[in-house]
């Protein structure tokens, strides 16, 4: 569907869990966050509900986030279900890797399309220090499997950071030099703890030119593909996979946000920025019929806000941390 502003709304974000087993620092703080009890976030049942309503509205894509996902019980089971509902195309993964070794031939076996890998050094003492945590051999060992099986939608996030991991760029970079991949830096946002912490992001246009300077010139890549997400993708010479981007910040592309969020509390967010929505959770656990849902999800989605307000008033400003919102 399309909301108010005339954006053809076709892809939808799942949290599945609040929970994770790294603490990176630009998203949890050191000693965690209270948890969300069992009972108080949405079954894999009514997540499967509510996808099954959003495909009738014309969400096409998926993406299943958390927290970490992997953390979720029986979750290529719920990725088997997802793939079988009518109009969905694609379904996909963010995950930090730390569990994936043993459960991606189980996921990809259930139809997984695509799989962001979190992943912001690969220096494992940086790695440590900003994850506060030593998993840095599972997350390479993941990576290095998922290459090893020929995964065809493989994508690395970074956070490039100030004066944390900034001299792993190129290296990080490189990655797709060789491999068929997709490397997307993705700008600090000013949320939760990257909020408070004083943590700093590196402008994109530094980056693209450092990376010009190292690699060669970038050519852009045009994708007119209705559910891609916002990421900008070029070719650098001799490189077989690609580079991304993603600034939405510095470079606002909030006129051609496609997506809605769905927390792992079943509320239903249409801007990262904001604390707007609907709590699909109370509607389902009410006794409201898919009509009366399908009409509150429909509102809501016609009232997606025309842009963020990251850098302006704080007024609705959602004050959920990362893990918190579904990444």
């Amino acid at each position: 569907m399309r909301d108010k502003f005339n954006r053809e709304i076709n892809y939808a974000r799942i949290s599945v869990t609040d929970r994770c087993n790294l603490r990176c620092r630009y998203c949890m703080p050191e000693c965690g966050v209270k948890k969300i009890s069992h009972d108080d976030i949405l079954t894999l049942e009514e997540i499967l509900r509510v996808s099954k309503l959003f495909s009738r509205l014309g969400i096409k894509k998926i993406r299943i986030t958390g927290g970490e996902p992997l953390l979720r019980r029986n979750l290529p089971s719920l990725i088997r279900d997802l793939k079988k509902i009518s109009g969905v195309e694609q379904v996909n993964l963010t995950t930090n890797g730390v569990l994936l070794p043993k459960l991606a031939p189980e996921l990809i076996s259930a139809g997984l399309d695509g799989i962001n890998l979190s992943l912001d050094t690969l220096d494992e003492k940086i790695f440590a220090d900003l994850t506060r945590r030593r998993l840095f051999s599972q997350v390479l060992e993941s990576f290095q499997a998922l290459l090893n099986q020929n995964f065809k939608n493989l994508k690395i996030n970074c956070v490039p950071l100030r004066e944390i991991n900034e001299n792993e760029l190129l290296k990080l970079a490189t990655l797709a030099k060789s491999n068929s991949i997709k490397v997307r830096f993705i700008e600090l946002m000013p949320i939760g703890c990257a909020w408070e912490s004083g943590l700093r992001g590196i402008p994109t246009a530094e980056i693209f030119s450092t990376l010009e300077k190292n690699f060669g010139e970038f050519l852009p890549i045009y994708d007119k593909n209705p559910l891609k997400g916002p990421a900008k993708y070029f070719k650098l010479p001799n490189f077989i996979g690609e580079i991304g981007f993603i600034d939405a910040i510095e470079h606002k592309f909030c006129g051609n946000c496609n997506r809605i969020r769905l927390t792992a509390e079943g509320f239903l967010k249409t801007c990262l920025s904001f604390d707007f929505g609907v709590d699909i959770k109370n509607l389902l656990r009410s006794g409201a019929n898919d009509n009366e849902i399908l009409e509150k999800i429909r509102e809501t989605i016609y009232n997606k806000p025309r842009e963020h307000f990251f850098n302006g008033a704080a007024k609705f400003r959602d004050s959920r941390l990362m893990n918190q919102v579904g990444g």
